[in-house]
């Protein structure tokens, strides 16, 4: 019998209205709301439901992202739905310490609200990001290398999908060097910074900071870290992978294939959209994926699940 993985999504998933349905249905969906506004000082159901323009911005997007993620893991767990092994996008990857128990979800909410601001606030104008499409990481890595100024890979998401990040001059002359390389294809985005650049190294170190005070525990299940792509077993180098995270390549494409190789053939994506759930057909078409954003979501898993 093959493996479970629980996946959990990154920014710009977000939307009014996400978790919702679990807030209203689940105490236990509720708890996990009102103790990640305990912890941070906001009202994260306020955020989370109702149209703002707080929701958008990095510093509040994170919050809310992983309270959702969180609140609906909690049920999942709750109704006896459990993985073998678990990962998370940028942001997500504090998903997965919650489904690993790494840290205690107060930490974890007070932690990924810091994380928010500093990256909001490392770099405030003059970065950019660029999803290029339809090319080898290796072609990428070698033009962003010969590109004058600051640009590197941001994500391997998966085959024929990178995105790459950097001072927005340099991410702007990569992009035509790909585009003649052979790219079909690049797409900027619509983001507050170049998160996952060397830019951010600075939100890093303030995040080390931050964590040289946090209590870490082994993971009761194994968790694959961004940067290394790698499963993490021990509460040994925990804080030091997260703190490179924010500012390395997040190798999520890498991270998928050695699960499946590992055995996983079941992924269920936890929080809002199918991101990962659209990364994971593209990387393997052989492999279950399932994404749980609704109570309907939740209840048809439980029938595949059977």
């Amino acid at each position: 019998m093959g493996k479970t993985a629980f996946l959990f999504p990154g920014q710009g998933a977000q939307y009014t209205g996400m978790g919702k349905e679990f807030y209203d249905t689940y105490e236990t969906a509720r708890k996990v709301f009102d103790l990640a506004s305990k912890a941070t000082g906001l009202d994260i159901a306020e955020l989370c439901f109702t149209e703002n323009d707080r929701l958008n911005i990095t510093e509040y997007t994170q919050i809310a992202m992983l309270t959702c993620e969180t609140a609906i893991l909690k049920v999942l767990e709750e109704q006896g739905i459990k993985a073998d092994v678990c990962a998370g996008l940028s942001l997500g990857e504090y998903g997965a310490l919650a489904a690993a128990k790494v840290m205690e979800l107060e930490d974890l909410f007070r932690l990924i609200r810091s994380r928010g601001i500093f990256m909001q606030e490392a770099y405030p104008v003059g970065g950019a990001m660029t999803a290029v499409l339809g090319l080898d990481a290796d072609t990428i890595r070698e033009v962003c290398e010969e590109t004058e100024g600051i640009v590197s890979i941001a994500n391997d998401n998966c085959p024929g999908q990178i995105v790459i990040t950097g001072q927005e001059a340099a991410v702007q002359k990569a992009s035509e060097k790909l585009t003649e390389a052979g790219a079909k294809r690049c797409v900027p985005l619509k983001v507050s910074g170049p998160f996952h650049s060397a830019l951010l190294k600075g939100a890093g170190e303030k995040l080390a900071a931050e964590l040289a005070a946090v209590e870490v525990h082994d993971p009761v299940i194994p968790y694959f870290c961004n940067v290394e792509a790698a499963p993490v077993t021990e509460a040994s180098g925990v804080k030091e992978l997260l703190a490179r995270q924010v500012s390395g390549t997040v190798r999520w494409r890498e991270s998928m294939l050695q699960m499946i190789a590992d055995g996983v053939d079941t992924f269920i994506e936890i929080g809002p959209g199918k991101t990962l759930t659209g990364f994971l057909r593209k990387t393997d078409r052989n492999v279950k994926a399932i994404n749980v954003e609704t109570v309907a979501d939740l209840q048809k898993l439980r029938e595949t699940l059977k």
